[in-house]
Parts: structure tokens; sequence; C-alpha cells
């Protein structure tokens, strides 16, 4: 068999330079060698355990097996249409199930879906090339562990800002190391106009992950997504932060303009002033991070009526700035020149989503 002693050394090691959980790599190193002892020696559909007692210098292999019946499994005799509800029950493999009546002659108490464990003889020859075979478990094992911390901490940081360093642009996409992981962002989740170079340090949000098969994960980065507009004002607000004032709306133009909409949940609290800051240093430092990105903000009002009032604020209606105040409202919100269309205005029958603002520069 395997040598235990050089596992557990190179174990020892690598837990320690790579700063993983021991137990960790332990259980990812018994996978591992279930898959080997699978491969070398199993049959089809098999599900093997491996068991490593390094304190008692012993290594055992068990096959589980599924207790099953008529009402989850289906068998080869059967003849079933796609419509039928038993064609999506998976097969029944006796390397894989027990049924149920052949479980209780086994263990009494035996219940549906429980794991029989059945010992597997040790083969002499497993480990006939063993210095080879440890080192391939344990470079396995530790990748393993290492993808499966990755995922717990990123996970964490789903539909947060994250800060790293662009390592390459191919073909619009850049690509950003942001720690023990490179992440993706996508040429349509880059603010325009905006020109990432390598070695640039950026923050973004963290808007998808997804952890692949074969140890490969897809971590998604976009400076353009609202609410990496929101995250940054937590990070400059504490009052945001803290959530005495609270962003209600935000309509965004990455790399154009954006507007939100803020009220305070305490009437001592100014919430457009904690947004500015003194000297407008908080918006300007947030501007700043999204390329000069322009921000108005806008007090939130219950008031349908003044709340479109504020939302196209500052200075007269705009294209931009109905497009912006219709998101940020959610009304549709149309300019008509009030000289020119007076008369059509004036029989023109508006509902409480479309509103008609005057342009008094047209």
């Amino acid at each position: 068999m395997i040598d235990l002693k050089l596992l557990k050394k190179g174990l020892d090691e690598l837990t320690t330079e790579k700063n993983l959980p021991a137990h960790k790599v332990h259980d990812a190193m018994e996978r591992s060698l279930a898959a080997a002892y699978q491969k070398e020696y199993g049959e089809k559909g098999q599900i093997i355990k491996c068991h490593i007692d390094f304190e008692g210098g012993h290594m055992s292999f068990s096959q589980i097996k599924i207790v099953a019946d008529k009402s989850s499994v289906r068998f080869e005799d059967e003849e079933l249409g796609e419509g039928d509800e038993r064609y999506e029950l998976p097969r029944y493999n006796e390397e894989r199930h027990i049924l149920i009546d052949d479980a209780k002659l086994l263990k009494k108490s035996a219940a549906l879906g429980d794991e029989l464990v059945f010992p597997l003889d040790d083969k002499d020859d497993f480990g006939r090339i063993s210095l080879q075979t440890a080192k391939q478990v344990i470079i396995q094992a530790i990748r393993e562990a290492e993808r499966e911390q990755t995922n717990e901490e990123f996970k964490d940081k789903l539909n947060t800002i994250v800060s790293g360093v662009v390592e390459r642009v191919e073909r619009g996409v850049t690509f950003v190391d942001i720690g023990k992981a490179s992440a993706i962002l996508p040429f349509e989740e880059q603010i325009r106009g905006e020109r990432l170079m390598p070695g640039t340090r950026i923050k973004a949000y963290l808007y998808g992950f997804d952890d692949k098969e074969r140890g490969e994960m897809s971590i998604r980065l976009s400076r353009t997504h609202p609410d990496f507009l929101r995250e940054l004002f937590k990070l400059e607000s504490s009052e945001i932060a803290e959530g005495t004032v609270e962003i209600v709306h935000i309509a965004r133009e990455a790399g154009n303009r954006s507007k939100i909409a803020v009220k305070s949940n305490d009437a001592r609290i100014d919430p457009v002033g904690s947004c500015v800051g003194q000297r407008g240093t908080r918006i300007n430092a947030i501007s700043g991070e999204l390329n000069n990105e322009r921000i108005d903000v806008i007090l939130y009002s219950p008031d349908i009526n003044e709340f479109i009032r504020k939302s196209l604020s500052p200075a007269e209606p705009s294209e931009i700035k109905v497009r912006l105040a219709a998101r940020l409202t959610g009304y549709k919100l149309d300019i008509i020149n009030m000289d020119a269309n007076d008369e059509e205005a004036g029989d023109r029958e508006t509902s409480g989503e479309d509103i008609l603002l005057g342009d008094d520069n047209n």
C-alpha cells in the first residue's frame, strides 16, 4: 500500500506552506485515493470511500450502497416513456443500490436512502509506485482544498466590492487578480471610455460566481452595475453603511451620469449631505473611482410630482436626464415643446406612468 508516513509528511509540509486547514486536505486526500482505487479496481457506478488513520498507520477502502425500492429507482425491464413520472428516477445499479428487503437482512433498522458500508479488500499492488502516487495524491488534495477554501471565501464576497490588479486584457475582456483567484471583467461590464492597463489596481462589484466542474471557477466582476455605486457609497459614507441614510433608487449610465435618490431614517441627519461630504469629498472620491462619472444625489419624496421634479435637477430637462429620471422614478417621462405643442399636449391624456414635461429650450 501507499506509504502513509510519506503522505503525512507531505500533508504537514504543504498545509503549513499553503496555510490550509489540515482536515480539509485530509478529506480531499481521502477522496483522491478513493477515486484512484475506483478507477483501478472498481466497477461502473460504484461509490468508493477511503479512510486514512495516520495515527494507527492504516488505510482502508469501502463500498457504499444506497437503500432503494421501486419508489426511488427504476429497473431495466420497465418500459417507460418520457412523460412517465418514473422516467426521471435514477436507474437501479446493483453496484450502487441495495433493495430495502435485502438491506433489512443485513441491518434491521435500514430505511430508504440509508447508506450501507461494505468493506473492500486491500490491494497489495495499489501502491506499486507509491512515491509517485503519493506525490500526485498530495498535489491533487492540496489543489482541491485550495479550491474549496477559495470557493468559500468568494461566495461570502458575492454582491460586494473586491479590489484587484489588472493582469491582462484579451479581446476586450479584462482579467483581474483578486488575491487567491483570477476574475473576469467582461467588456459590457466595463465603464465606457476607461482604459484598464496591466498593473492597474481597481475596485469592482462581484456579481457572479460559478464553481464549475474539474475545479474551474468563474468569478465575474462589474464596474457598470448600479449596485457597484451603492457599495461605493457604503465605503465612503458611514451613515449609509450603518443604515441611517438609505439609497432608495439608483439610475446609472456608467461613465456618463448617475442619479441616486436618498432618504434619512433619522430626522437629524441630512441624507444628501451625508452622500456628498464636506466640500464634496465623498462624492468626488466615488466619481474619481468611476472615471469621473457625474453623480446627482436627490432627496427622495413619496410625492411623485415632487420626486420627478427633483429627479430632473439640476437645470432644465434633457434627453439623458429624462432617461435617468425615468429609471429612477419608474415613470415614463416625455419631453415636449410646449410652445409648439400646446394644443396637442392639452388634448393628450396622461396616465400615472406617462408624464409630459415642458422644455422651455425647445
